[in-house]
């Protein structure tokens, strides 16, 4: 049968960000996929470099909004691994149901959209229905429904009142029953079931083999999860258990992030009634001379900053590589064999995040990668001094 290619993006109705996607197929069979980023590159690490070290916070938060704790969490860990400083216990339970508040609304976000692309109305309307609830909570805890700017050097920005501890332990209590519907619809639904069983399977081998991450490893049998393997915040402080499957299809990435939410709602009452007192902020001055490493877990798995300081106030360096970068070439093995019809939702359950996996390699016309942005400017110049006598001599 003779192979057709069909392009799927950069910009695709039931994408929510610009990515490019080309499938090979023989006739409905998909037989080889090539997989595009760097439609999204805003600069955000030459940018960090640009501002001090507190400055970046801002800015690294807003690499998603989605992943708007994930990324400075795993920066000040960054900048705290340079001082091989501790963080208050109290800043560290802070930080913690941030960041499971977070999990439970980026889950739930992908639980709807998984509705939507499924044409399963009901699980995308109850989903984002419900992830209201929780970003209620996380309005009232940090003053924002996203971007909650929480997290700084040496600690977090903002206490938790008092008076707030039983209004989102009330409301922790009161999103259980919904949650529990959706799980029920998820592991009960026949029409689901058809839709997810055995699709776009990765097998635990491979899952190791492409270095997968988070729920996409975890449903495959890998049971990998940075609050486990190397604890931070207050994860060795509370109960909770690492949900992992075996089968690593779309329904066993369902099933893995369902159980995720109600870990996270556990983890983040066990830090709210155990919230210990004392400072939130250990007061960090001045960023010395090194070079450190944070990483956290990610609602999409380990995101990694690595950041260097010269002993200026602001970083030298700022690498980031978020865990789609990781599971994005999964997609070669669990697209490969499938139907057309399943490519939407097999490329969809990695929960893909691509403004995180901004990438871009430049090369001059001799294919020397170049080395800095002002390398940039000057290719930018010569090309508009070159568009310039062109329409000149017009």
């Amino acid at each position: 049968m003779k192979e057709t290619i069909i392009p799927i993006g950069p910009y695709h109705p039931l994408q929510e960000e610009p990515e490019f996607f080309t499938l090979t197929v023989e006739g409905e069979r998909v037989v080889d996929i090539d997989v595009r980023v760097g439609y999204n590159h805003r600069g955000i690490e030459k940018l960090s470099e640009m501002k001090t070290f507190d400055q970046s916070t801002f800015v690294i938060e807003r690499i998603c909004g989605i992943c708007s704790t994930s990324h400075p969490f795993a920066y000040t860990r960054a900048l705290e691994d340079i001082i091989s400083m501790g963080v208050p216990r109290r800043a560290r339970y802070i930080r913690t149901i941030i960041a499971e508040g977070e999990r439970i609304h980026s889950h739930l976000l992908w639980l709807g959209l998984a509705g939507h692309f499924l044409g399963y109305k009901t699980v995308y309307m109850w989903a984002w229905k419900l992830r209201e609830e929780i970003l209620d909570v996380m309005e009232m805890l940090s003053g924002n429904r996203n971007n909650y700017a929480m997290f700084k050097p040496g600690g977090v920005r903002r206490d938790i009142k008092a008076a707030d501890l039983p209004v989102a332990l009330g409301k922790l209590d009161s999103i259980i029953p919904t949650l529990e519907m959706l799980r029920k619809a998820v592991l009960e639904d026949p029409v689901l079931h058809a839709r997810t069983q055995g699709i776009g399977v990765l097998s635990k081998q491979d899952a190791i083999d492409f270095s997968a991450l988070g729920p996409t490893a975890r449903a495959s049998g890998v049971a990998r999860d940075v609050r486990k393997d190397c604890p931070y915040g207050a994860y060795d402080e509370v109960e909770w258990d690492m949900i992992v499957t075996a089968n690593g299809d779309v329904f066993d990435k369902l099933v893995v992030r369902i159980g995720e939410v109600f870990e996270s709602v556990r983890i983040m009452k066990a830090c709210l009634l155990n919230l210990p007192r004392g400072e939130i902020d250990a007061g960090i001055a001045d960023i010395p001379p090194g070079e450190g490493i944070g990483h956290i877990e990610a609602p999409r798995g380990e995101t990694f900053h690595y950041v260097r300081s010269d002993g200026t106030n602001r970083p030298v360096r700022h690498k980031v590589r978020a865990p789609t970068f990781m599971n994005l070439p999964t997609f070669k093995t669990t697209v490969k064999g499938a139907t057309l019809s399943d490519a939407t939702i097999i490329l969809a359950a990695i929960d893909p995040c691509y403004c995180c996996t901004e990438r871009m390699a430049v090369r001059d016309p001799e294919g020397r990668t170049l080395g800095d942005g002002y390398d940039l400017i000057r290719l930018s110049q010569e090309k508009t001094a070159r568009i310039k006598r062109k329409m000149g001599n017009k």
